[in-house]
């Protein structure tokens, strides 16, 4: 795979035999993130479970102290007194049944996370099909499914996260904008890793963290020792 002069620069800045510490790992994302938007910093963390396993799950959400950096568009599907609720929470829409039949009918998808209260969840079962595969469908666990629709509104508006396990047993998770800077990116990390650690199966066995990695939307990966994140 061919890679641009830009990357290419980036890249020897990266020791690819180290297992670089935290605050070293994101002064250098930082460094390494020239291109000409404001680039996106990922968390790549792969552990020591196996996610076929119902006792072996990790998922949860977390709000960043930083926030994300990113404009989160927010669908609630909730009725009667929600509605002005979730209106003054914040959500760019709101509605119930028309929004269901939008998404069916029309493939409606300008949202970034859809909250609704318990009693709204036979209504938006019927997209589970749709919602499910794009990672969209409300969930107890990440707080999209709650009694205080308000609250979920404004925790996701300010910088909610949530993550989970994928097939391969890691969890990929965004921590902000490379114009945050190190010190709020190393905050923002600390926070992720914590509840990742803290969400330890009981039925997991050996090392947790096998492995850890950070980058930019275009910048080069940058791995980081196992060993001295999350504690």
């Amino acid at each position: 795979m061919k890679h641009g002069k830009k990357y290419v620069d980036s890249a020897k800045l990266i020791d690819k035999t180290k297992l670089y510490d935290t605050d070293e790992a994101l002064d250098l994302c930082v460094k390494t993130a020239t291109a000409k938007f404001d680039e996106t910093v990922e968390v790549h963390v792969k552990l020591g479970v196996d996610s076929r396993h119902a006792d072996q799950q990790v998922r949860g959400a977390i709000v960043l102290p930083n926030g994300t950096g990113k404009n989160i568009r927010v669908l609630a599907i909730c009725k009667g007194e929600n509605t002005k609720l979730a209106q003054e929470a914040g959500a760019d829409f709101v509605g119930a049944e028309e929004m269901v039949t939008k998404i069916q009918n029309e493939g409606w998808m300008d949202f970034d996370v859809l909250i609704t209260t318990p009693d709204m969840m036979a209504l938006v079962g019927r997209l589970g099909k749709v919602l499910g595969p794009r990672g969209l469908m409300p969930n107890p666990k990440a707080g999209t499914v709650a009694p205080d629709i308000a609250k979920a509104i404004r925790e996701a508006k300010s910088g909610k996260i949530e993550y989970r396990l994928d097939k391969t047993n890691i969890i990929h998770c965004m921590i902000g904008k490379a114009s945050f800077g190190k010190d709020k990116l190393v905050e923002n990390f600390d926070a992720l890793l914590g509840a990742i650690v803290k969400a330890k199966p009981a039925a997991a066995k050996g090392q947790y963290i096998r492995s850890c990695v950070v980058s930019s939307t275009m910048g080069p990966g940058i791995a980081l020792n196992p060993n001295k994140v999350g504690v």
